[in-house]
């Protein structure tokens, strides 16, 4: 049996970057476990024992060969698992529709969905990728993509933005026709408008971002249907708020940052701060010499994802690592985006880096798939 070499350059920045979150997460939450929870190591408990579960699965999924995936009971029952999950989070979670909590664990089923499309995604194309322009094989993709899709997107549009993506660039370099690309272009468009229409804040957050004045959308909303609306919006404070602390982390961390544990922001100015808004106090503690270095562990990831799609042999692995560097690269650039204000206001965690298990556990599995087909490529 031949040995496989490692992919020393991708698991190293893995490595690091999980160790730099860890300690980012302890930074960031400190004060407000302190004051919530009585301990100011909460939550950086917390994502040390999702950090302990995670790196064996990753590890696993490093020598567990990848085309062992390669097969429909995988693909199939992996789908309908999740399916299965989003449909019991939306009754059990009726508030949010996104958690199942078994005592002191907490589940997010949306985040299981991005390896199960990617899996599925890889098996389905390099199947029929000599008739991937087909009405057979575009019906049942999009069927199964939409339903999963749609499940997600009820409760979680920045996860299902996500998928759709994915699905997009693994669908475009697999040599989809553009007119399908533009149809499908266009469909996307009307369920994203649909999606923000369906939750006033959503659309609350959309407005306010492209027009804070209001002064453009008076002009176009003249019967005042957007913006009653938007009134039946629970959150009626200023949106912006959350991306104006955000920056103002960023801007004065300088060059250099403030350092480690000596950030303003998280001390209840900013929202969510080792969450989804964790980037901003890498930025205000480190400054630009820490999130140039964060950017650069996700360029590596980038770099690694693609020299394995180019030189793996087979179809399904050339998916399954386009599918999964996609699917973490895309997750990264909306959250940093978000965070600098380039976006409307959207839950998206930095993966390896912001609280949360569920999100680690899904992201350290991908990133183990996708060190074996990097391995496997030679």
């Amino acid at each position: 049996m031949q040995r496989l070499r490692t992919d020393r350059i991708l698991f190293i920045t893995v490595i690091l970057m999980v160790l730099f979150g860890t300690l980012m997460v302890y930074s960031a939450s400190s004060v407000t476990a302190e004051t919530a929870k009585g301990s100011s190591y909460y939550y950086a408990v917390r994502q040390l024992v999702w950090v302990a579960l995670s790196i064996p699965l990753m590890l696993f999924f490093k020598k567990f060969h990848y085309r062992r995936l390669q097969t429909p009971e995988v693909a199939f029952t992996a789908m309908a698992l999740i399916i299965v999950m989003l449909v019991v989070v939306y009754f059990a979670d009726p508030a949010q529709h996104r958690w199942i909590r078994i005592k002191f664990i907490g589940l997010q089923p949306s985040e299981f969905a991005k390896p199960a499309l990617v899996i599925f995604l890889a098996y389905f194309i390099a199947l029929r990728s000599r008739a991937l322009n087909s009405r057979y094989t575009l019906l049942p993709a999009i069927l199964a993509v939409g339903f999963l899709t749609f499940a997600v997107v009820l409760a979680d549009l920045g996860t299902a933005i996500v998928l759709v993506l994915t699905a997009a660039v693994v669908f475009f370099v697999a040599g989809l026709e553009k007119r399908y690309i533009m149809v499908a272009a266009l469909l996307g468009l009307l369920v994203g408008i649909g999606a923000v229409w369906q939750r006033p804040y959503r659309l609350r957050r959309v407005i306010t971002f492209v027009d804070p004045k209001g002064t453009r959308m008076a002009k176009f909303d003249r019967h005042g249907w957007i913006a009653a609306r938007m009134e039946k919006s629970a959150t009626t404070h200023d949106t912006s708020y959350q991306q104006d602390q955000a920056k103002i982390a960023v801007g004065s961390g300088g060059p250099m940052g403030v350092g480690l544990m000596q950030s303003r922001q998280k001390l209840a100015y900013l929202p969510e701060a080792h969450t989804d808004t964790i980037y901003a106090i890498i930025g205000e503690e480190w400054g630009l010499f820490g999130t140039v270095g964060v950017l650069l562990g996700f360029v590596v990831i980038l770099w690694r994802g693609i020299r394995a799609t180019v030189l793996v042999q087979d179809e399904f692995g050339r998916y399954l690592a386009l599918g999964i560097t996609t699917l973490l690269v895309v997750q990264a650039f909306f959250n940093i985006s978000v965070v600098l204000g380039i976006i409307p206001t959207k839950g998206f965690p930095l993966p390896m880096i912001s609280f949360g298990g569920s999100s680690l556990l899904v992201t350290l599995a991908s990133l183990g798939i996708l060190m074996n087909v990097s391995e496997q490529a030679g």
